[in-house]
Order: C-alpha cells, then sequence, then structure tokens
C-alpha cells in the first residue's frame, strides 16, 4: 500500500511541477486525493511523516544561533502576533457564530479562543520547503521567519504541557546538561569521516533528541530541535545538513501526504474552511505591521510575511486535543484540515509573485517603514572595489583569494549570510553583507556612477539568475561570470546575461585531470 502512496505523490508533485508551482502542492493534492477515493494513511506513512519533522527540526537546529533569537524583530514579533491574532480571531469567531456561520455557532468563548490560538501558528515544515526551494534558508527574512517560528514551537510546548494536565518528568531539569555532551558527540562527529557514518549519524542524533525529550514528558519535536541547536556552528554542519538532506524530503512527503488524508470534509465544512483562509489576510497584515514597527525593511518584512501567511500543522494538534477534552466536535478536524492545505497551495501559487508585489506597491509597503535603520539596512559602501563575488562559499571563497592576488583591495565579497561574512572579516577578508537578489541592496550600494567591472556568481543557481538581470538592469558592460550544477542550467544563465558559465563540477575533473597530466609531462613520464 505505502508503494502506491508513493507512486501517487511522485504522479502528482510531477504534474504541478510542469505547471510551475512546488511539488509539495502536489503531494497535497495527492492526499486528497487518496482519501477521496476513501484509502486512509498507513501507521508506516505517519512514521515517516514524524520522522522527517525530526530531520527537518534538526536540520534547521544546525543554523539556529541563539543570540539571534533574543533580537526584538524575532521574540517581539512572535508573541506579539500570538496574543493579538488569539484576541482578536477569537472575537471575530465569535461574531462568525453569532452570524451563524456552520460549525461555529454555540461554542463557548473559550473555545473560540483555542480555536484562535491553533491558527495563530504558521507551518514551520512549509515555511522551510518554500524557503529552501527559493535557496533563501540563510538570506535575512528566511533567518527571521525560521526564528519566529521557533519561537511559536516553544508557544506550543507550553500549550500541550499545560492541555495534558502532567508536569514533566522532575529528571527534565536534567536537560540543562546536556551542553556537556557536545564535545564527545563532536569527537565522534568528526571521526565518522564523510560517508554513510555520518548519513547515519546525523539520522540519529534528531531521533536520540526526540526520545531523550519525550522520555521526560517534554515534545519530541522540540528535542529534535535542541539537539542541532547543540552542533550549530561547528566546522561540520554544513556536511552533516547535507548528509540528511534527500531522506528529509523524502519522509516529509509522508507529513504532506497524511495532512491531505487526515480527514475528509464533507460539503457543509467548505464554507468554514474558507472563512478561515480568508482570517490569513489578517494574520499577514498584522505580521507585516510588527516586523516594520522593529526598524525591517519594507522588503524583508513582506518577504517574512509571505513566508509565514499560512496555517500549522500544529492547528490538527490543538484540534486533537480539543476533540478528547469534548471542547470541539471530530468534524473541527477536516475543517482545520481543509483551511490548512488551502493557506498552503495558496502560497505556493502566490509566493512568486511577491518580488512582483513588492515593486508594484513599494511606496505604500515603504511608508510602514521607520525612520531609524537597523545596523544591517544602512547604506553600503563599497569603497573602490570593481571586482564583486557573489557568494562567498567554497567555491566563491577560492575565486576571491585567487581574485585579490591579482588585483589586490580592489576584489570585495558580497554574501547574505551575516555569520559566514563575520567570518571573512575575522580572517581579514574584504566581505559584506547583502542580497544580490534585493533592489534595495543595489540602491543602498550603488548610488550614482558606482559600478563593477568584473562579477562573479558563485550563489545557487536561482540567486544567481536574480543577480544578473539586477546587474544587466543597471549596467551592460560588466563582464559577468557564474557557477552551474548541471548542464540544462547553462543556457538559463547565457540568455540571462552570463559572459562564461562555469561548471562546478565537470570543469574541476577537467582541471584535475589537466594537473596531473602535466606532472607527468614535467617528470618525463610515458603513459
Amino acid at each position: 500500500m505505502e508503494a502506491i502512496f508513493v507512486i501517487v505523490a511522485f504522479l502528482f508533485g510531477f504534474a504541478v511541477r510542469q505547471v510551475g508551482l512546488p511539488p509539495l502542492v502536489g503531494f497535497l493534492c495527492a492526499g486528497f486525493f487518496l482519501n477521496l477515493l476513501g484509502i486512509e494513511s498507513t501507521e508506516i506513512i505517519r512514521q515517516l511523516a514524524d520522522i522527517g519533522i525530526l530531520l527537518m527540526l534538526f536540520s534547521i537546529g544546525l543554523k539556529v544561533r541563539l543570540s539571534k533569537l533574543l533580537v526584538p524583530q524575532i521574540w517581539g514579533t512572535a508573541g506579539l502576533h500570538m496574543m493579538t491574532i488569539t484576541l482578536f480571531f477569537g472575537l471575530i469567531l465569535f461574531i462568525a457564530g453569532l452570524l451563524g456561520i456552520p460549525y461555529l455557532t454555540g461554542l463557548s468563548f473559550s473555545t473560540y479562543l483555542i480555536l484562535a490560538f491553533a491558527l495563530s501558528f504558521s507551518s514551520t515544515v512549509f515555511a522551510v520547503k518554500i524557503l529552501e526551494e527559493k535557496g533563501e534558508m540563510t538570506s535575512k527574512h528566511g533567518r527571521i521567519a525560521i526564528g519566529i517560528l521557533i519561537m511559536q514551537d516553544l508557544f506550543a510546548v507550553i500549550f500541550i504541557t499545560l492541555s495534558s494536565g502532567t508536569l514533566p518528568s522532575p529528571w527534565a531539569l536534567a536537560l540543562f546538561l546536556l551542553p556537556l555532551l557536545r564535545k564527545p558527540l563532536v569527537a565522534i562527529m568528526d571521526r565518522s569521516g564523510h560517508g554513510e557514518l555520518l548519513v547515519l549519524l546525523a539520522c540519529i542524533l534528531p531521533l536520540a533528541g526526540a526520545y531523550l525529550f519525550e522520555l521526560v514528558g517534554l515534545k519530541p519535536d522540540l528535542g529534535a530541535l535542541v539537539f542541532g541547536v547543540m552542533f550549530a556552528g561547528h566546522t561540520k554542519t554544513d556536511e552533516l545538513a547535507k548528509a540528511m538532506f534527500g531522506f528529509k524530503d523524502l519522509f516529509l512527503v509522508g507529513f504532506f501526504l497524511t495532512i491531505g488524508m487526515s480527514e475528509f470534509p464533507v460539503f457543509p465544512m467548505i464554507p468554514t474552511a474558507f472563512f478561515l483562509v480568508l482570517l490569513v489576510l489578517a494574520k499577514a497584515a498584522l505580521f507585516y505591521v510588527l516586523l516594520t514597527r522593529l526598524q525591517l525593511r519594507a522588503r524583508t518584512s513582506l518577504y517574512t510575511t509571505m513566508t509565514l501567511a499560512n496555517y500549522s500543522e500544529f492547528g490538527l494538534i490543538v484540534g486533537a486535543v480539543g476533540v478528547s477534552s469534548g471542547w470541539l466536535g471530530s468534524e473541527w478536524l477536516g475543517i482545520i484540515a481543509v483551511a490548512l492545505s488551502i493557506s498552503m497551495i495558496a502560497l505556493s501559487i502566490f509566493s512568486p509573485l511577491v518580488p512582483i508585489w513588492y515593486v508594484k506597491f513599494k511606496p505604500f509597503l515603504k511608508s510602514f517603514e521607520t525612520d531609524e535603520r537597523l545596523p544591517e539596512d544602512r547604506e553600503i559602501d563599497i569603497g573602490e572595489a570593481t571586482v564583486a563575488v557573489f557568494g562567498v562559499g567554497r567555491i566563491g571563497t577560492a575565486a576571491y583569494d585567487q581574485l585579490r592576488e591579482r588585483y589586490g583591495k580592489d576584489v570585495i565579497g558580497i554574501d547574505f549570510d551575516e555569520v559566514r561574512v563575520a567570518r571573512h572579516q575575522a580572517r581579514g577578508r574584504q566581505v559584506i553583507q547583502g542580497d544580490a537578489s534585493d533592489d534595495d541592496f543595489w540602491r543602498r550600494g550603488f548610488a550614482g556612477d558606482k559600478r563593477f567591472n568584473l562579477v562573479l556568481l558563485a550563489m545557487g543557481h536561482a540567486s544567481n539568475i536574480k543577480a544578473v538581470k539586477k546587474i544587466k538592469i543597471l549596467s551592460s558592460n560588466e563582464i559577468v561570470g557564474a557557477i552551474c550544477e548541471y548542464d540544462d542550467q547553462k543556457p538559463e544563465l547565457e540568455k540571462a546575461g552570463v559572459d562564461y558559465v562555469f561548471n562546478a563540477y565537470a570543469e574541476a575533473g577537467v582541471g584535475f585531470s589537466d594537473h596531473v597530466c602535466g606532472l607527468i609531462k614535467a617528470r618525463g613520464i610515458r603513459v
């Protein structure tokens, strides 16, 4: 049976990808299709979904810096948004009940508040998938969105603990000693090499964290997240995340299937579900207002808002708690599942339009900004640099160092990962923080006649495409080079205006063989 689920998920995912939508929309539709046929989710699929969530939260933890969660833009937004939305939605649902909207009549006000609390959460799984597909996990708006989602997960732990009526085990206090395990676990990681042992370790650690937290009466998801945070900043973090990438995505297919198969709605539920979906607009508007009031730029606030403008799978958990406690009827699981799925599908469709909306409504959106700017949003000084490397990862760093030897201080590196930027600056490299796909980045850094003569794009494919389009709008005189991973990406880059495309894998092999052949020739060896 599970093999049929996988085949159906592939077919729907493949179909929606052909029309430009993320495959996860197809996975949701596959779940509804199977539900329509009367097929229920199996225990194996549910377990795969649970494992996928644990792996995803662990991978998020690997990128988290605890100090970054303490900034007002994250904890302030998360806390104020949740309190305001819970009260506002509670009132709206109460009024809707008075107006006779199905399933909302005759409920107590405390029940309205519980439903509103469930709707105040945004989906961590969906947000991460969207950010990963667009290559924006480490962008500023991506980090802020993830930070807010982590704060929401902490609120979820508190709710589940209180609603269960039982306190965590006294042994939960021993979890404060977990940092003592970091050193021996890091030693194990370093000795695991780069192959299958590292892959196994990447799967074991989140499962161990989840089991340990569940053992002392805490949410297992939180355990996977905390174990990831323990290893954040280690030199092998990126490799560990890549080792589990394929497994995580495969298991998360099970998650999206179970959402669609959770409860098939009957027709009277549909109007109520659509009414809940309309409330997402108010939820998004409040996110935007709070973020701009806390000194974020309009663009960052809009992109963060659109990442969070959906409902969360946590709504189903709250619904299940409400049903088991007698607060809600079982039909609410179907209503919430439909509202959740529609919000995800709608966001998948509208998310690619966000850059267009920003340009079209820029004057209105920027009217919400505060006069005072955060340090990272102030004017950019590129000095006298005429050569730029966008994306200072492994390949970008090597290119930067080579160009620096040749052109000296005329070379500058640009990356949107502030942790990576700080690391390069500490090593004496001239690297600044910036997002090449951001219109405001070019406005803040290229006033007047400042231009680059040579630009190397060493980011992900989508980011490289966005960057070269921005560059060509400003000027067509720069020589632009870009890396790619696959041959079918080369024509797209060339069409966008890249002068030279370097296949990172193919040409690395060519260069390697040329160097070895040169060594053979120098030693006079005949092959």
